[in-house]
């Protein structure tokens, strides 16, 4: 069994990995969201130590969410003060806590799995897509937009076009050699070296980048300022300490602040709740991650963040599935990487700035692929149209929008399946029976029959023929909606006119060996409770 120590020789290499991808994902979304840049990494940080130290998720990663971007640069506009804002977060994350002591968790187990696995494969193609610009030098949209809207006016395809306009030899030389390195260190041979199982890929690529940065300065190669990572360096302990804001509490009696705290306390749970679930998913261990202990976590780290001036916090997939694919195997790999990234930004912030974005595009080129790896698409073309369509649906409307909007278009369609396999399935008939025909005929009812289910029940019992038998057997069924009961009682009513014999098989009442006389007594029972 893993605990946090004894896999260190795992988390330690995976928590690097992940701390050079949170970097410019923190720098780049709080760019996005319209706050200063340290806000992104003291989110980073705060997601990591202490979200990554309660949480009881054992692969998950947070840190600022992209998801939230556009909803700080509004709320940030619309409050006129970054301190002003920080308030909001400090209540978001008190509503978040309260939200999980209600357990309110539970709601990310009503995902469906075509949508989980859709919003995985999504956002694989999303990251692929978005960081091709970046391994080619073109940097005008920020690392870790997900959005198909881009802030630089182009969207997801057209800056392709765009970026041609921007080569620089420099960046696709950094980034060539960086993807041949992480695609040799996949081998099956190069995992069999004692030494390529400590020194991971992308340490090397990162490496490998800093140093060609250095040996391309001043040439035509070189790259340029917004080519590599910009973290803010302070002169002195003092002015690090600067870096970190206050939230303005004499703001805590305007009712914009809970507006705008009520709004990323939902929108970051439900993100949080659906990287959960994913985050269990990609788990090789398959373990399964408390929800509502989860969503006190993130509270915390909220609250944490606010008070001390980060951005608002959530579970994100893409750290997480670094996470995953780098060999984590315990939260000490979250926690670690939080406190590689204070450490990193206290001491070495000169050192990180020589990071070129291409070397870190070159890495999330590879978790991307290995989220919309092809053998997933086959895996669900084969569970069915009922799955395979709302998986689809749900990567093609995260590309074209965003990932909420797009999991709300996924969770719609998913749901029409899901009722349209209810309906046609309230119940089958006896095997050769036809309507066409009298004679016995056996309707038999489903497990669970619900009101969605009283239009084709109806619909089947008016078009069986004059003078036939019917048995209708409810033997199996633990819930039926009472107005099914009713239209079957009113069918009873009329097959008398038309010379139908009915008879009913009524579901054993539990703790009683004698089945119910007929279903006029669930009907007496819906009069005090309508569901069974």
């Amino acid at each position: 069994m893993n605990t946090p120590f004894n896999s260190l020789r795992n988390d330690i290499p995976a928590s690097i990995i992940v701390f050079l991808v949170a970097v410019p994902l923190c720098l780049g979304i709080a760019l996005a969201s319209g706050a200063p840049l340290f806000s992104g990494i003291i989110a980073g940080i705060v997601g990591g130590i202490v979200c990554g130290v309660l949480s009881g998720s054992q692969l998950g990663v947070s840190g600022p969410a992209a998801g939230l971007a556009v909803i700080v640069l509004t709320a940030i506009q619309d409050l006129g003060a970054f301190e002003t804002f920080l308030l909001a977060v400090v209540f978001a994350g008190v509503f978040q806590f309260i939200l999980g002591v209600l357990k309110a968790g539970i709601v990310g187990y009503y995902f469906p799995d075509a949508v989980i696995k859709g919003m995985l494969a999504g956002i694989g193609v999303i990251i692929f897509l978005k960081q091709i610009p970046h391994a080619f030098g073109y940097d005008k949209n920020y690392e870790g937009s997900l959005s198909f809207a881009q802030n630089d006016g182009h969207n997801t395809f057209s800056q392709f076009y765009y970026m041609l306009e921007s080569i620089t030899p420099g960046a696709i030389i950094i980034a060539g050699l960086s993807v041949a390195i992480l695609i040799l260190w996949e081998q099956k041979f190069m995992k069999e070296i004692s030494v390529f199982k400590i020194i991971q890929g992308p340490l090397v690529v990162v490496a490998l980048g800093i140093i060609l940065n250095l040996a391309f300065s001043g040439s035509s190669l070189g790259l340029s300022a917004d080519q590599v990572v910009s973290i803010p360096v302070a002169d002195s302990l003092t002015g690090f300490i600067n870096l970190f804001t206050l939230p303005d509490f004499t703001q805590w009696n305007n009712p914009q602040v809970y507006t705008v705290a009520i709004t990323i306390a939902i929108v970051a749970s439900l993100e949080t709740l659906l990287c959960l679930e994913a985050t269990d998913k990609l788990d090789p261990l398959k373990r399964v991650s408390p929800a509502n202990k989860e969503l006190r976590a993130q509270g915390i780290g909220n609250l944490v963040s606010g008070l001390i001036g980060g951005l608002p916090i959530t579970q994100v997939i893409v750290r997480s599935s670094t996470n995953i694919q780098s060999g984590g195997k315990t939260k000490m790999s979250a926690i670690l990487h939080g406190f590689i990234l204070l450490g990193s930004a206290m001491f070495i912030p000169n050192l990180l700035n020589l990071i070129p974005l291409s070397s870190l595009a070159a890495i999330l080129l590879l978790v991307g692929y290995k989220l919309a790896k092809p053998s997933l698409f086959k895996q669900m073309f084969k569970t069915g149209w009922t799955n395979f369509i709302p998986f689809v649906v749900t990567i093609l409307a995260i590309v074209f929008t965003d990932l909420l909007v797009g999991i709300g278009i996924g969770m719609a369609v998913a749901i029409f399946y899901i009722l349209y396999e209810n309906y046609k399935k309230p119940f089958f008939f006896e095997q050769g029976q036809q309507f066409g025909q009298s004679g016995n005929i056996t309707l038999e009812l489903s497990e669970d029959v619900s009101f969605l289910n009283k239009a084709n029940i109806q619909r089947a019992l008016q078009i069986i023929p004059d003078g036939s038998t019917v048995t209708i057997d409810a033997s199996k069924s633990v819930n039926i909606h009472y107005d099914v009961i009713e239209i079957i009682k009113e069918f009873e009513i009329n097959a008398k006119e038309r010379n139908i014999e009915v008879n009913i098989i009524s579901r054993t009442q539990k703790g009683d060996d004698s089945p119910m006389k007929t279903l006029e007594d669930s009907v007496n029972k819906y009069n005090l409770d309508p569901v069974i």
